[in-house]
């Protein structure tokens, strides 16, 4: 089976270029990411139409997260609180970044890890916080569903081969010692990121600035991530980007991630 993911950067601003990718790519799995729209205007009939269910979690012009599958999912939950419990969780759920569901025995998780503005602000903060309750959320799914597939834009380069100019770029949020010690905690809960199991070089990037024409000169980040845990990890046979999309007119600034188990 195929899983893909893609920050789309508003559904509906760019619903034929995922249609019509899902057209030539028919994946098992697609999970989304920035869908910036309440769950009532999701153009859910367009994937209905192509045979696809359908799982939101979204908000006016921010954020939203969704699950587009060939399979109707069992146990969908959305946010942290369903996992943590309201006392834990506090007011993180207010921001829709998490929907996960079970595709026969695999735990998919779409996730939109936020973004973190800058080093001084609330948001840096807030980031930190919400990767430490990512952790403690897989701490307990990991246990319950021993195949998992967490996928989504994690806002985090892991290491200098995921950009362009790591020495230009050093310090800039997405690169800081705090959150790649945070993602690192996470995946010694037993996840291993997919793209590396099949391609160790640098400059493959999921993401690129609209700006100074960022995606031609391929001055990108790799913040798009599929992380396995070990019996998926073990089955893999390949994870690629799909840079296709981005070279379309008006593309979201992300492009699509498919790992295929």
């Amino acid at each position: 089976m195929q899983i893909a993911t893609w920050n789309v950067n508003s559904i509906r601003t760019r619903l034929d270029h995922v249609i019509n990718w899902l057209l030539s790519n028919p994946v098992e799995v697609l999970c989304l990411q920035e869908t910036k729209v309440v769950d009532p205007d999701f153009p859910r009939s367009r994937f209905v139409e192509m045979g696809y269910h359908v799982y939101i979690s979204g908000q006016k012009s921010y954020n939203g997260v969704a699950i587009i599958c060939r399979q109707p999912l069992e146990n969908v939950t959305t946010g942290f609180t369903p996992i943590l419990g309201a006392e834990r969780v506090e007011s993180f759920d207010d921001q829709k970044r998490i929907i996960s569901g079970i595709f026969d025995d695999i735990c998919v998780i779409s996730v939109y890890v936020p973004n973190g503005g800058d080093l001084d602000s609330d948001k840096y903060n807030y980031k930190l916080k919400w990767l430490n309750l990512l952790q403690d959320y897989l701490q307990i799914t990991i246990d319950k569903y021993p195949k998992l597939c967490i996928c989504g834009d994690f806002n985090i380069a892991p290491d200098d081969r995921d950009i362009f100019d790591p020495k230009k770029l050093e310090g800039a949020v997405g690169l800081t010692k705090p959150e790649r010690e945070a993602l690192k905690e996470i995946l010694g809960l037993g996840l291993k990121d997919a793209f590396r199991k099949f391609t160790t070089e640098g400059g493959h990037y999921s993401w690129w600035d609209y700006r100074a024409g960022a995606f031609p000169k391929n001055r990108g980040w790799r913040i798009d991530h599929h992380y396995l845990s070990t019996p998926l990890y073990t089955e893999a046979k390949s994870c690629i980007i799909d840079l296709e999309p981005r070279q379309l007119e008006k593309p979201s600034d992300h492009t699509p991630v498919v790992v295929e188990i």
